[in-house]
């Protein structure tokens, strides 16, 4: 895979001659980042989006000045927790006022972020997807009744809202963030322009559309990129939306789960494999 480049690694490794680019934050990518590096990868981070704040805070602010009112506050991403929950510390509501509320989270990585603010999560589906949350709230009642509110990007699939009103259930969407595609770094277009990187990860749609942006922005054409490249996606919603681009999903995890993106990038790219 890649290059003419020196694949001796002092030590080595499952993934010794396996360089990785993770196309997440670097405060977000450490749990794909430290599991490839074990296993002997070389992992290049360059993240593809910015979060920037929504064109307008106050349907969120309404909310946060409502809160009691709902039953349940759903997060469907890392980024809308910080982002939701910062906000209410920024025009001061305390975050305890979550304590009176059913929270739910996505998957472990949301609710552990959660955890981490002190707030209690009473909702993580199996299934690690917005179809997962649907499930969860079939199974609970969900109806007339409901009052759900959602924060989330300004840009999210439509699926868990559209659900959730469907059973009669009222739902407020409130966008906390927005997401743009980040300024393309020089030295990471070097290496998929000589061909260099072997894999790349995405994490959601979103990760698909920005990165594909990316290139554009930095010259690069997508196409060439991608046939060069083995496109590792974290789950069926993140593959589809490569597949509607054109592009072939060489890796895909069932689990949905940065560890489980580990264990098919190991299982697909190992000497043998």
């Amino acid at each position: 895979m890649g290059g003419d480049r020196d694949t001796s690694a002092v030590g080595g490794g499952q993934l010794t001659g396996c360089r990785v680019l993770v196309t997440r934050a670097p405060h977000q990518a450490a749990g794909l980042a430290g599991p490839l590096e074990a296993l002997g990868a070389e992992v290049v981070i360059a993240p593809v989006i910015d979060t920037i704040e929504p064109r307008d805070w106050a349907p969120a602010d309404a909310a946060i000045a409502e809160l009691a009112s709902y039953g349940w506050v759903v997060f469907t991403s890392t980024n809308a927790v910080e982002r939701f929950l910062g906000r209410m510390r920024e025009i001061g509501f305390p975050l305890s006022a979550l304590d009176l509320i059913r929270v739910a989270a996505v998957g472990p990585s949301t609710a552990e972020r959660l955890s981490e603010f002190g707030v209690q999560v009473h909702l993580v589906p199996s299934d690690y997807r917005a179809e997962g949350l649907v499930d969860e709230f079939a199974r609970a009642g969900a109806g007339p009744g409901w009052r759900v509110l959602i924060p989330r990007a300004e840009r999210a699939r439509e699926i868990l809202p559209e659900s959730l009103r469907a059973t009669g259930a009222h739902v407020d969407v409130v966008p906390v963030y927005r997401t743009v595609p980040a300024v393309p770094d020089p030295d990471v277009v070097a290496l998929l322009r000589a061909g260099d990187i072997d894999v790349v990860t995405f994490t959601s749609p979103s990760t698909v559309r920005h990165f594909l942006a990316w290139l554009e922005a930095a010259g690069l054409d997508p196409s060439a990129v991608m046939t060069r490249v083995a496109a590792a996606s974290i789950g069926a919603v993140t593959s589809a939306a490569l597949e509607a681009r054109g592009y072939e999903v060489s890796i895909e995890t069932e689990s949905s789960t940065a560890a489980g993106l580990v264990e098919a990038i190991a299982a697909r790219c190992s000497p043998g494999s």
